[in-house]
């Protein structure tokens, strides 16, 4: 994994920000070299899903990862008419749309409502953040669910690192991306995905490392860039500071010449391995024009504010900036601190003043200000978390894990709006029509954004695991 500045010093494979250059960790490479089979996917435009609703629409995507899981009653699915052990304190307002009511403390997101489509029915089995996290952000059951796993090298890559080794293999989305950062070579000096902010999955978290946010059988090299530090932080700097940039750029060459000689060698190809990951790092840190997409100093003091500063706000306008750069997947996570969305006490209080606030304000800013740029017609944003949470309230006036009902909300990429997909039961705790799985979701994701969900990923050992086992949301589409 390659994480550069934050909080921490450390990558979960013991690499110092100091020592990232040299091990590198950018480019869809496995620990043997070679890019893993995705043989499918270079047929993706041609394939028959290319002629489906919506299919390619998205040329990129934001994913909002709600880290630790919103009661989704008391956001988007309310039940005024439920026992008030179930309905909570929270009341329903009116929307842009009529019929569609959502928290009172969404105010802005309810004016822009016309631009959300609420899935209302998502439901799987695992109530365990670790495996549930896993499950939704990669489409694809955890082989282990009954434990609290850490991440492992058999695990399902993250929809971010299949976008990682599309990019390697020069197979993107449908239609590419309408400006790109560029290295001096021409190639995209920017990662196909990024992953912003973290909440404690990311890196390690009292030794445990989540996971779900990489890139699994498909290697280290397909993992997203990870960028723990927080935006909204005064001295953020995305990427080390460069002082001698013709330097690096002789190094890389020298790295070339290495490569040509090391062809004999009988581990050429993990030489070979390392030097494309320093390479695309040299690239990455030398672009004038990818630094130019970190740098969130140059938006204007007004744009900022108006995504609020915090680590979420921040994200939401770096992950702007990146789309807007070329990048095909960041996802903005929710920062895990004391206020972030595993509410088993004072649920009400805590969604009520620091989370409730805070999303409405970086997601609404998100969606005007893509739109305001011609960009969210092109960009799928797909807010999601791990799972719901209870429908009875417990005795601390919090609510627990719910995996069996849930609400994932997207928006952009054509996706219609001001529409609710699926239904929950009375007590929003089972989906009372038109169950969504995981997968559904994934293949719904990987479809807009122009990757054939029928495609086939191959382990390291060549076994075929299918992209995902889901079908695309077509009548949302």
């Amino acid at each position: 994994m390659l994480s550069l500045p934050g909080r921490l010093t450390r990558t979960c494979e013991g690499l110092s920000r100091r020592e990232w250059l040299r091990a590198g960790g950018l480019g869809c490479v496995g620990t043997a070299g070679t890019v893993f089979g995705l043989p499918q996917l270079l047929a993706a435009r041609s394939s028959p899903a290319a002629g489906a609703a919506g299919f390619g629409r998205a040329r990129s995507c934001i994913v909002l990862f709600m880290f630790g899981a919103p009661a989704h009653q008391d956001t988007w699915d309310l039940k005024p008419e439920a026992p008030a052990e179930i309905r909570g304190e929270f009341q329903p307002i009116a929307t842009g749309v009529p019929g569609i009511r959502v928290c009172e403390h969404l105010p802005l997101l309810a004016r822009r409502i016309d631009k959300l489509a609420q899935i209302r029915s998502v439901t799987h089995p695992d109530n365990t953040h670790t495996v549930a996290m896993h499950y939704m952000l990669t489409g694809v059951r955890h082989a282990r669910p009954a434990t609290n796993p850490q991440n492992a090298p058999d695990d399902f890559p993250c929809f971010g690192a299949v976008m990682g080794a599309l990019q390697t293999r020069r197979v993107g989305p449908a239609r590419q991306p309408r400006e790109r950062a560029t290295a001096d070579n021409g190639t995209s000096a920017l990662p196909a995905a990024v992953s912003l902010n973290a909440p404690a999955n990311q890196v390690s978290a009292n030794n445990h490392i989540f996971p779900g946010f990489f890139g699994g059988f498909l290697g280290h090299g397909c993992d997203p860039l990870f960028i723990s530090q927080h935006a909204s932080d005064a001295d953020f700097q995305a990427l080390p500071a460069v002082t001698a940039r013709e330097r690096l750029l002789d190094r890389r060459r020298l790295l070339e010449i290495v490569d040509r000689q090391s062809a004999a060698l009988e581990h050429g190809a993990k030489v070979g391995a390392l030097s494309d990951f320093q390479r695309q790092a040299i690239e990455l840190i030398t672009s004038p024009a990818a630094r130019k997409a970190f740098d969130i100093s140059r938006e204007p003091e007004a744009m900022r504010q108006r995504y609020g500063s915090t680590p979420f706000g921040q994200g939401c306008l770096l992950a702007r900036r990146l789309v807007e750069a070329g990048v095909s997947l960041v996802t903005v996570n929710w920062e895990r601190d004391d206020a972030y969305w595993d509410t088993h006490a004072d649920n009400f209080k805590k969604h009520r003043d620091p989370l409730l606030p805070n999303l409405d304000r970086g997601f609404s800013a998100l969606l005007d200000d893509l739109s305001e740029r011609g960009l969210l017609d092109e960009t799928l944003i797909v807010w999601l978390a791990e799972f719901g949470r209870t429908p009875k309230i417990n005795g601390t006036a919090g609510r627990d894990h719910w995996a069996a009902c849930n609400t994932v909300v997207l928006a952009g990429a054509g996706v219609p709006g001001g529409t609710v997909y699926g239904a929950s039961d009375r007590h929003a705790a089972y989906p009372a029509r038109d169950p969504v799985a995981p997968e559904d979701l994934a293949a719904t994701i990987y479809h807009l954004l122009g990757v054939d969900p029928t495609a086939t990923l191959h382990t390291p050992e060549g076994r075929p695991v299918p992209l995902t086992t889901g079908q695309p949301l077509v009548r949302l589409l």
